[in-house]
């Protein structure tokens, strides 16, 4: 059960990071309106708060949230960009959903 809710806590945080990412890119790049960057920041804001929900060391949390982050950031780019991912993409999801699991699951007691 612990790594359901790791898993899912890490999912949410992701999209708070993409979703206060890419409204400032829509801004910046896009051209559309200079107030995303109010629900870009309540987003980060967001991000920040749910990164220190885990009981886990800061850096070993960083570490291990990345291999989520690479993969819901594919998905981001399938649903919202239509972009449809390559199988090296895939391939590469599953290698670092396999070391984001041995950082997570595998760390020892100090």
């Amino acid at each position: 059960m612990e790594i359901i809710k790791t898993l899912g806590l890490f999912t949410i945080t992701a999209v708070a990071e993409i979703i206060g990412c890419y409204l400032p890119y829509l801004w910046l790049k896009q051209g559309q309106s200079i107030w995303l960057l109010i629900p870009a920041a309540i987003s980060l804001g967001a991000f920040a708060w749910l990164l220190t929900l885990h009981p886990q060391a800061a850096g070993r949390v960083y570490a291990a949230y990345g291999g989520v982050y690479v993969s819901v950031a594919l998905l981001w780019l399938w649903a919202v960009e239509s972009i449809r991912p390559t199988v090296t993409d895939w391939v590469g999801v599953g290698i670092i959903l396999i070391g984001m699991t041995i950082i997570m699951f595998g760390h020892r007691h100090a």
